[in-house]
């Protein structure tokens, strides 16, 4: 018997769960396995680093095992998923979700897919020998499909706003949450996208395309979050949250994660092509303020979670939940961009030295916050029968 809750399309929230988890343990790799002279992480550094003996082959072993499993997790979910939202656009939901605020939950797909995107890169880049060497063959075939994620995300977009705008039918008493920020996740992670190219192309069309394109993608972020946040506290204040929708408390995890990678890498890009010296002061500004508004974002939803009872009712209790997919990204989030704290804001400027005692005292925290996000992936997982 299928106990799983009727379809819709957050359930692309379960595919994209498992590709940030897959990226989150290439992080642990790209910042510990030395690799001078490239910009990640690649088979010709991994493999030596695996076969040393050492801590980091320990590492290097145990990170690329759950690469490997989320990855194939993620290419099951992206095509159950597939195949369960072509059979539900004919269904009479599809049509009342797409006139009604649930038509927001459409982002969740090209959000996906941008992912899939780095799924795939993550894989080839690891597994495949020399691939750096045809690198700037693959750039201008990645900004290509980040271009078509991103054609998917404005027709969305403008479809779901002239409808809002030309008829007036947002239901702001149902709007008692941030759910409608899913949009601006979307936006990001083709933003961020485009901002790898730019970072690591020696190429100038591609390295000022990429550019453009995050510029562009985090720009209208930048001006939907402004409205959309907005929007949502003001009527959660009135109102309280709705207790099922509690954990879009901590979409802005993932949104600022996401912001404030593409603002890494366009630096670097400035710099790569450009000569434009960065002060690395900036860096560890920049990461500070990330982190510290994602730990108050993050304290925030676990209090009013724990207050309506969130998990005991919807991850640990009898009741499901697809929106509790929805807790992965943050945790994923937070890991991945924890770590980028660590590796720009104190060894980059030079604050801590990489691999001491104080290094691996920094970096211990996250440890437990990826394991929770691993342990509740797997948990939801069950609970919603996927």
């Amino acid at each position: 018997m299928d106990n799983r809750p009727n379809y819709n399309p957050l359930y692309w929230l379960a595919a994209l769960g498992a590709g940030g988890l897959t990226v989150s343990f290439f992080v642990y790799i790209n910042f510990m396995v030395p690799h001078k002279g490239v910009p990640m992480a690649t088979f010709d550094f991994v493999y030596p680093a695996l076969l040393k003996g050492d801590w980091l082959s320990v590492v290097t072993g145990i990170s690329l095992i759950f690469i490997v499993i989320f990855a194939l997790l993620h290419i099951k979910l992206l095509l159950w998923n597939i195949k369960e939202f072509a059979k539900y656009k004919k269904t009479d939901a599809y049509s009342d979700m797409r006139d009604s605020n649930n038509e927001v939950q459409l982002f969740a797909i090209p959000l996906t897919l941008a992912m899939t995107i780095n799924v795939f890169f993550v894989v080839f880049t690891l597994f495949v020998p020399h691939l750096w060497d045809y690198v700037e063959y693959l750039f201008p075939g990645a900004l290509a499909a980040f271009m078509v994620a991103g054609f998917y995300v404005i027709k969305i977009f403008t479809e779901y706003l002239s409808r809002l705008l030309a008829h007036g039918e947002f239901d702001f008493a149902s709007n008692n949450s941030l759910a409608q920020m899913l949009s601006i996740f979307a936006f990001v992670m083709v933003g961020v996208g485009f901002a790898a190219p730019a970072a690591m192309s020696k190429t100038m069309a591609v390295n000022v395309i990429g550019t453009v394109g995050s510029i562009f993608f985090i720009s209208a972020a930048m001006l939907l979050i402004l409205i959309k946040l907005v929007l949502g506290f003001k009527n959660m204040f009135e109102k309280g949250i709705a207790p099922e929708a509690t954990p879009t408390l901590w979409i802005m995890i993932p949104i600022l994660t996401l912001i404030g990678i593409s603002l890494v890498r366009l630096f670097f890009g400035y710099e790569h092509r450009f000569h434009s010296e960065m002060p690395k002061t900036e860096l560890l500004t920049l990461t500070t303020v990330i982190i510290s508004l994602q730990v108050i974002f993050g304290l925030l939803g676990y209090a009013v979670m724990k207050r309506v009872k969130y998990f005991k009712t919807f991850v640990l209790g009898d009741k499901q939940s697809v929106g509790s997919l929805a807790l992965i990204c943050p945790g994923v989030a937070f890991t991945v961009f924890y770590l980028f704290f660590i590796q720009y804001g104190f060894v980059f400027t030079g604050i801590v030295d990489k691999y001491s005692i104080v290094y691996f005292v920094l970096t211990a925290p996250i440890l437990y916050i990826h394991y929770k996000t691993v342990y509740y992936f797997f948990k939801l997982k069950s609970h919603l029968a996927l």
